[in-house]
Order: structure tokens, then C-alpha cells, then sequence
């Protein structure tokens, strides 16, 4: 007896082989796109790919490329889920590839590793293992998918019906895409704005696309960032103790600066979301933090001049060599827990807002000059989270970590036929030997 096998068998079989090409890449929401974030460096707070000279401590993980001064104290990862320190490169919270330099360098969860320490370095952990030895990043590799990740994402067309709008000191960026919000600016013009207001849709992924050769956030004094809270309906002054919808908006929050050198943030000014600038020195000031996690080619910070464990979790348009490791993280915060399917990004189309499509970034920037004076009376000054010390463990070893970028679905589809033709095969031959 014959048992017809109709094609909705192939469907099904070309339906288990295509969920398990996309498993891993559970972010992608639109057939035939993926979905991209920033490899490995979006699981840490601060990655930097030379030198890290800061104090007193930064919420989420730490990876240096070069050496790390943390004279007067510094600590590391309080705020890390224990999903977010099994996520790490052998789950090491700090890695620090060359030399450690500071007597009290805590590791707060999570195991840390470093190439060697300076005389008297002293670094302890106290939910893992410290111990010398090779890094598990491979900071030169990934920093070029990062730069190349960078001038993609500055090549993006501003989204159609995005504008940016400047009414003397206030500066205001509002986008309507559900998905996907692309602005471009200059950073003369940006870092003129005492006040900046950022309105999109919730949930929807916006990157801010700074171009020049330098951003000083202190050159006007900017002293506030302001979020729409879809719920409030109204802007809401980002801050560690508030954010617009609890968070969500600066998580999905990306500051692109792709020919950027120098990057200076206002000490009194908190700075939502994240800050992709690859081929800057970072300064991050005396006081005030960053909502989200830095990305550059150095950083200086000291004081109050913190980093706030909010990674990004956005979805980004497929530019450029993809970074290892996971897209996204889950975000962090009280109630916050990862989607099964984040939305992602439709490629923006249509043409510029007001301000202009960007082009792709060139090299030789001219470095803009800030046009007002600061401002003397700013209050928005952020709070500053502490550190508590607890009792160091002893040392352990660590473990490498490798993961590579997602197949291409268009890949996939071959891969899909082929597997749903196999389950066919199968299934007619199994009826056959019945029959």
C-alpha cells in the first residue's frame, strides 16, 4: 500500500531544518534578515582596546585591551546577573590583557584574568577566581568588525520622517519607525544642545550617528538627556534612579561616533544608552555616568565618572563584518527579562529628514568647536552608585570562548530544501517497508 505524502510534509520538514539554522540567532524577526548587535563587546560595560585609566568602580564587565590603571581603588561588576557572568568569555567579569596597575581592584562576580599586574597590584574576587594569563578576546580582531560595524551603521540613511531640530540650547530628535530609527548629526551641533530630547516609538531601535572628528560634551555645557515615556507621555530626564519606561528605551539606545578620535562627556551630565566610538580616547570625567556601556579605543575616568550596567539589546541592520559572540544581552533592571524574538530593524528607506542623509564616514574629520559657553547653573548633576567590599576569594583558571556569526538565511533557504527533501525521502521509504 502506497501512504501519499502530501507536501505539507515538506513544509514541516523544511520547518525543523530552518528552526535549527536559526537557533541561534533567536533576534531575527523578518524572513531573510538577520539580526546583528556588537559581538562580545556587548556583554561588557566598558571594552576598550588600548588603555583603561579609571576609578572608582563600573557596574557591568571590564575588557582591556592594553593596561589597566586602577590606582585608588576601582570594582567590577556588582550589578552582572549570574546569565550574564556564564555569558562571559570564560566567564570572566575583568580582562585586562597587559598590565594591572592598583591596590584594590575588586571583581565583584565573576572570574578575572590579566596579562601580568604591577608590583604590589593587588585583585580579588569575590563570587569567582582571578589568575594570570592569555586573554580570552581577541581585542585586534574584534575591534575591526567593530569599526567596519561603525561606518555601516553611519552609512544608513536617516529614517524617513525622522527629524532633528534645534531650538537653542534644546535639541530635539523624534522618529516614528516601530522598528528602526536612524539619526545623523554633526558634532558641533550636538554638543551645542544644553538639553537633548530623544522621542521614538517603545521598543524600537535608535542610533544616533555622530559625525566629526570630536565630541565635547562639555563645550556647551550639556547637562540633560531627556527620553519619551510612552506611558507618562512625556520626556523624562534620564538618570540612575529613573529612565523613560523603566529602562527600555536607552536599552535599545546606540551613540554611533565612527571618526571620532576624542570623546569628552560632561561630568555633570548622566549619558543614556550605549556609546559605540572605536577609534576614540574616552574621557568620562570627574562625575556623572554612562547609562549603558562604552566602547572606544581608550578611556580615562575618575570621581563619580562611573559606567551604569544597561547594555544594549538592540537589534541592528546587517552592515559589515559581524562581531562574535551574541547580538543582544538580556537587559538588566527590576521585572526585566529577555523576549523569546526581539523585534529587529527594517532596512530605514525613503529620503532625509531636514538634517540630511549621512554618506559614509571619511577619514580626516576636521574636529567641530563647541558654539556656546557652559552653562554655570546646571543642577542635573546624576547620582553616583558605591561599591560594598566583601572578603576576596582565591585564584582559579579560565576558559576560551569562541563564537561565530550567524549563517545568512539566504543560506539557509538552500540548507531548508534540501533538509525538508531528506525528511521526505525518509518518510516515503519507512511507508514503503510497511506496506
Amino acid at each position: 500500500m502506497r501512504i501519499p505524502i502530501s507536501a505539507a510534509a515538506l513544509a514541516v520538514g523544511g520547518s525543523l531544518a530552518l528552526a535549527g539554522l536559526i537557533a541561534p540567532a533567536a533576534h531575527a524577526a523578518d524572513p531573510g534578515q538577520e539580526c546583528r548587535g556588537l559581538g562580545v563587546a556587548t556583554l561588557y560595560g566598558e571594552f576598550i582596546e588600548g588603555d583603561d585609566t579609571h576609578t572608582p568602580d563600573a557596574e557591568g564587565a571590564v575588557a582591556v585591551g592594553g593596561n589597566a590603571d586602577f590606582t585608588g581603588g576601582f570594582s567590577v561588576g556588582q550589578e552582572l546577573t549570574a546569565a550574564q557572568v556564564d555569558a562571559l568569555p570564560g566567564k570572566n567579569a575583568l580582562v585586562v590583557a597587559g598590565k594591572i596597575t592598583g591596590h584594590n581592584t575588586q571583581t565583584m562576580k565573576g572570574n578575572g584574568v590579566y596579562g601580568s599586574k604591577a608590583d604590589g597590584a593587588v585583585i580579588q574576587a569575590h563570587q569567582g577566581t582571578i589568575a594570570q594569563g592569555a586573554s580570552p578576546i581577541d581585542f585586534k580582531t574584534e575591534f575591526a568588525k567593530l569599526r567596519a560595524a561603525s561606518t555601516g551603521l553611519a552609512a544608513v540613511p536617516q529614517t524617513a520622517g525622522a527629524t532633528v531640530q534645534a531650538e537653542g540650547g534644546k535639541l530635539t530628535l523624534t522618529g516614528t519607525d516601530g522598528k528602526y530609527n536612524s539619526f545623523t548629526i554633526d558634532a558641533a551641533k550636538l554638543q551645542g544642545a544644553k538639553d537633548v530630547f530623544i522621542r521614538v516609538p517603545l521598543g524600537s531601535v535608535t542610533v544616533v550617528n555622530v559625525t566629526g572628528g570630536s565630541y565635547d560634551m562639555a563645550a556647551a555645557g550639556t547637562t540633560g538627556f531627556h527620553l519619551w515615556d510612552e506611558g507618562k507621555k512625556s520626556f523624562l530626564l534620564d538618570d540612575k534612579l529613573q529612565s523613560a519606561s523603566g529602562g527600555a528605551v536607552r536599552a535599545k539606545l546606540l551613540w554611533n561616533l565612527p571618526t571620532a578620535t576624542k570623546v569628552v562627556k560632561n561630568s555633570a551630565a548622566a549619558w543614556p544608552g550605549s556609546v559605540l566610538a572605536p577609534n576614540a580616547a574616552f574621557d568620562l570625567g570627574s562625575a556623572g555616568p554612562v547609562n549603558g556601556s562604552v566602547i572606544a579605543a581608550s578611556l580615562t575616568g575618575k570621581g563619580g565618572a562611573e559606567t551604569h550596567h544597561y547594555p544594549f539589546t538592540g537589534c541592528l541592520p546587517t552592515t559589515g563584518p559581524t562581531p562574535s559572540g551574541p547580538a543582544t544581552v538580556p537587559p538588566t533592571g527590576p521585572g526585566g527579562s529577555p523576549s523569546a524574538t526581539p523585534s529587529g530593524p527594517t532596512a530605514p528607506s525613503g529620503s532625509a529628514s531636514p538634517s540630511g542623509s549621512p554618506s559614509a564616514p571619511a577619514s580626516g574629520t576636521p574636529s567641530p568647536s563647541g558654539s556656546a559657553s557652559p552653562s554655570a547653573g546646571a543642577t542635573n548633576a546624576p547620582s553616583a552608585s558605591g561599591s560594598p567590599s566583601a572578603q576576596p576569594d582565591g585564584g582559579g583558571n579560565l576558559a576560551h570562548t569562541g563564537s561565530g556569526p550567524v549563517l545568512p538565511l539566504a543560506i539557509g533557504g538552500a540548507v531548508v530544501i534540501a533538509a525538508g527533501g531528506a525528511i521526505v525521502v525518509a518518510a516515503r521509504r519507512k511507508a514503503a517497508k510497511k506496506a
